[in-house]
């Protein structure tokens, strides 16, 4: 509890050094970006961001599962965005399990299988593709060919974009 304790504290400090300030909810960039919850991704100073001007959705993967179709419907179609930056990375926590296995460990843990995909990967780039094509795909979604994939490398902290065939349906 001590360190969410001193969190908060920081909390205190850093509002206190700000001015009072209100953003509009819609960010101004007209961006989401979906990334993974790794904590050596700082995705406002990696891309020099401010406060308003980008969605910023993470998950473990930066996947594209239902829910962030669901946040990515609420964000174009609520919240004005039109463009989806997808930043995945290097030395991925999902690269580092199976599936199956994960699953089995879950289900012997607590005695239910999980309903929820776990979407590990070995091939980081295809991923990113695979990320690409899910967005393109959704009806749910009005901006669908204004997405672009990178991978974050974490050790030079540089994004390489990933492109996606020509020949892939789209």
């Amino acid at each position: 509890m001590r360190v969410i304790e001193e969190l908060l504290a920081n909390n205190r400090s850093y509002a206190d050094s700000l001015p009072e300030q209100h953003f509009d909810v819609r960010p101004t960039l007209r961006l989401a970006i979906v990334t993974c919850m790794d904590s050596r991704l700082d995705v406002f100073q990696a891309l020099g961001l401010k406060p308003g001007e980008a969605h910023v959705l993470r998950n473990a993967g930066g996947v594209i599962t239902d829910d962030v179709i669901r946040s990515l419907a609420v964000s174009q179609r609520r919240l004005g965005t039109e463009r989806i930056m997808l930043i995945h990375h290097t030395d991925c926590g999902l690269q580092q399990l199976s599936d199956d296995g994960f699953r089995a460990e879950l289900q012997k843990a607590t005695g239910v299988a999980p309903a929820f995909a776990i979407e590990s990967f070995s091939d980081l780039d295809a991923d990113v593709r695979q990320s690409i094509l899910r967005v393109r795909r959704s009806d749910f979604l009005l901006h669908r060919d204004r997405v672009r994939g990178f991978v974050y490398d974490v050790d030079n902290r540089q994004l390489c974009e990933v492109s996606v065939d020509a020949g892939d349906g789209t």
